[in-house]
C-alpha cells in the first residue's frame, strides 16, 4: 500500500485535527481557543469521556457491529452504584457499575453470537431496557452531594499535576492497544469484522470474541459512568444519548470502517479529540449547540467520503522493472 491510501490511513486524522486546530484559533478571540488552559481543559478533562466511550464503539464497529446501549448502559450502572459512592462504600459501588455493566454486555453479545438478533437490533433493545430499569430505580431524579475522596477520582492528581481521569484513559488506552494490535484477541476479533463465518470454519471461536467485545464495551460505559459522575457531583439520567453518538462519532471520523474489520483505538483518540475541539471552539464562539452537532456530522461525511476515495484508489508497486496496479 502506498501513495495516497498510505498516506490517507496513517496520517488523515491527524491532519485533520492540526487543520481544525489553526482554523478555530484563527476564527476564535486571542488567548481563548488556542491557550494553554483551554487546551489543558479539553485535553485533560473534556476528551477522556469521549475516548473511553468511543474505544468500545471502536471495537463493536471492527467486528462488524454496532453498540448503540452504551450511553444507557452508563446511566444503568450510574444511577444503581451512586448511592453506596454517595455513603463512602466506594469498593461495593465500585464492583456494582462494573458488574451491571459487564452483565448488559454479555447479553448484547449473547443475543448477537448465540441468538442471531442484529448487533443495532439487540443493543437498541438493551439500551432502551437499561434505560427504563435506571429511571424506574430513581424515579429519574439526580443523586448529588458525593464526598471529596470520591470527587478526587478525576479532580485530584497523583502523577505530575495531570488529571486523574487523564492518567486513566491512557491506561485503559494502552491495555486496549496491547490487547487488539499486540495479542491474539485482537486478530481474532479483525477476523470477525473481514468474515464471521470464515473465521468459524478457521477453527475461531468467533462467537466468545465478539462477546467479549460487548462485554468489554460494558466495563468501559461502567468506567466512565463512575468517573463521569465523580466529575459533576451528580449522577444525571439524561445523558445517555450524548455518550452514544459521540463515540460512534468519534469512531467513524477515525476512520473504523461499518464493512468490519478496519479500525484502530489510535485514530479513534484523533476522532474524539476533534469532535472535542469542534465542540469547544464553536462554544468559545458562541454557536448555538444545534450548528456544532451540524459541524460533527459534516465531519463524519467527509471522512467517510476520504474513505471511500482511498478504497477506490488502486494501491500500486514496483516489480521486475515494471509497474503493476493492484485492485
Amino acid at each position: 500500500m502506498t501513495g495516497f491510501r498510505y498516506f490517507f490511513n496513517r496520517f488523515s486524522r491527524l491532519a485533520l485535527l492540526l487543520l481544525i486546530v489553526i482554523v478555530l484559533s484563527v476564527a476564535c478571540p486571542p488567548e481563548t481557543f488556542f491557550s494553554w488552559s483551554n487546551f489543558s481543559v479539553v485535553m485533560f478533562q473534556q476528551a477522556p469521556f469521549t475516548m473511553l466511550m468511543s474505544f468500545g464503539m471502536t471495537l463493536a464497529i471492527i467486528t462488524k457491529g454496532i453498540d448503540t446501549s452504551m450511553g444507557s448502559v452508563l446511566v444503568l450502572c450510574s444511577m444503581l452504584s451512586a448511592e453506596f459512592f454517595r455513603t463512602g462504600n466506594f469498593l461495593l459501588g465500585g464492583l456494582i457499575a462494573l458488574a451491571v455493566g459487564a452483565v448488559c454486555g454479555l447479553i448484547n453479545g449473547a443475543l448477537i453470537t448465540r441468538v442471531g438478533v442484529a448487533p443495532f437490533i439487540a443493543t437498541f433493545g438493551m439500551g432502551n431496557v437499561a434505560l427504563g430499569l435506571a429511571f424506574v430505580y430513581t424515579g429519574g431524579v439526580f443523586v448529588f452531594g458525593f464526598p471529596d475522596s470520591f470527587r478526587q477520582v478525576t479532580n485530584g492528581s497523583i502523577l505530575l499535576g495531570i488529571p486523574n481521569i487523564a492518567l486513566i484513559t491512557a491506561i485503559i488506552f494502552i491495555v486496549l492497544y496491547i490487547l487488539t494490535c499486540r495479542m491474539l484477541f485482537g486478530r481474532r476479533m479483525y477476523a470477525c469484522g473481514f468474515n464471521f463465518n470464515a473465521t468459524i470454519l478457521s477453527g475461531i471461536n468467533a462467537k466468545n470474541t465478539v462477546t467479549v467485545v460487548y462485554i468489554i464495551n460494558g466495563l468501559l460505559a461502567a468506567i466512565t459512568g463512575i468517573l463521569y459522575m465523580a466529575r459533576l457531583n451528580a449522577a444525571d439520567p439524561l445523558i445517555s444519548g450524548n455518550f452514544t453518538l459521540d463515540s460512534i462519532a468519534a469512531a467513524l471520523i477515525g476512520g473504523t470502517s461499518f464493512g468490519g474489520g478496519k479500525g484502530s483505538v489510535v485514530n479513534t483518540v484523533a476522532g474524539a479529540f476533534i469532535i472535542v475541539f469542534i465542540r469547544n471552539g464553536m462554544n468559545i464562539l458562541g454557536v448555538p449547540t444545534t450548528w456544532a452537532q451540524t459541524a460533527v456530522g459534516f465531519i463524519i461525511l467527509f471522512s467517510i467520503g476520504l474513505e471511500a476515495l482511498a478504497q477506490r484508489i488502486p494501491a500500486r508497486r514496483v516489480e521486475s522493472g515494471k509497474l503493476k496496479v493492484e485492485s
